[in-house]
């Protein structure tokens, strides 16, 4: 019989493991999170292409004045609604739907009137719409 008196080892803990299941987790986490994306507006902005030549057939100017007035190709519209405006549009689309709306609008000019504009040419089946702006002059501060 051993009867001298043991010392008694304290339990140890190894943290290595511990460690490792750790960092094996926060990879497995950061792999497999997916990050969510802000909804971001989709724009396709328009290229200027220098050489290319404009076709000006194609082509429907619609002004609005600033008290709401209304033109099409340099041709005043009689009435203000929405139908006058359609028909209108129809009757200087010499190429058809396949023409393209530039609105030249004031810019003192109401929204609504550049609304009714964008729904008459709805209504009149163009799709194809631009807006015309100006060049700031130098020294002119906006």
């Amino acid at each position: 019989m051993n009867f001298r008196v043991r010392n008694k080892e304290e339990p140890e803990i190894n943290l290595i493991p511990f460690i490792d299941v750790l960092l094996v987790i926060l990879i497995f986490l950061m792999l497999t999170t997916t990050y969510s994306k802000y909804t971001e507006m989709q724009l396709k902005l328009p290229v200027a292409d220098v050489d290319a030549q404009r076709d000006y057939e194609r082509e429907v100017l619609v002004s609005v004045s600033a008290d709401g007035q209304y033109s099409v190709n340099k041709q005043g519209v009689n009435g203000r609604s929405v139908a006058d405006l359609a028909s209108a549009l129809k009757a200087g689309a010499k190429a058809g739907a396949d023409s393209v709306l530039i609105i030249h609008a004031d810019a003192n000019a109401k929204h609504q009137s550049v609304i009714n504009v964008m729904e008459a040419a709805r209504r009149a089946g163009l799709t194809q719409i631009t807006f015309a702006t100006v060049s700031p002059t130098p020294g002119s501060t906006r």
